[in-house]
């Protein structure tokens, strides 16, 4: 189930298992990955990261919902949903975090208003592998 509000036929981009991608994604409305992403997520709606999904990026979206593995920070204007069986190993950013018993979480969490985020929003430094 996608959510309460949400309908799985609404997605406007989708990664199926079998898939990969190395780049940046940039979405509006719902995307939804279950495959393995790697580089950095961009949206003004909902992510959802599926139970199989490997997602290496940096994320910034109005509300990110993990129920697989995403390594990366993760910037979200409304709301993080981590469900089981997700795993996140990276720092969160948001006005409003939803965790199940049982996710795995490493990192640090920092629950800010809109206005904060939007102060903040600039100072976000993507680090290459370069380097």
């Amino acid at each position: 189930m996608l959510g309460k509000q949400t309908r799985e036929n609404d997605l406007t981009m989708f990664l199926g298992g079998e898939s990969q991608i190395l780049g940046e994604l940039i979405f509006t409305g719902q995307a939804r990955l279950d495959g393995r992403f790697q580089g950095n997520i961009r949206g003004d709606g909902t992510l959802f990261i599926g139970p199989n999904a490997k997602v290496e990026a940096l994320v910034n979206a109005a509300t990110v919902i993990i129920s697989g593995e995403l390594v990366g920070d993760v910037v979200v204007t409304k709301r993080l949903e981590l469900k089981t069986p997700g795993r996140l190993k990276g720092n969160i950013t948001a006005p409003l975090v939803v965790m199940d018993e049982g996710v795995v979480f490493e990192g640090h969490c920092s629950m800010t208003t809109d206005q904060e985020l939007d102060e903040n929003r600039g100072r976000i430094t993507l680090l290459s592998a370069k380097g």
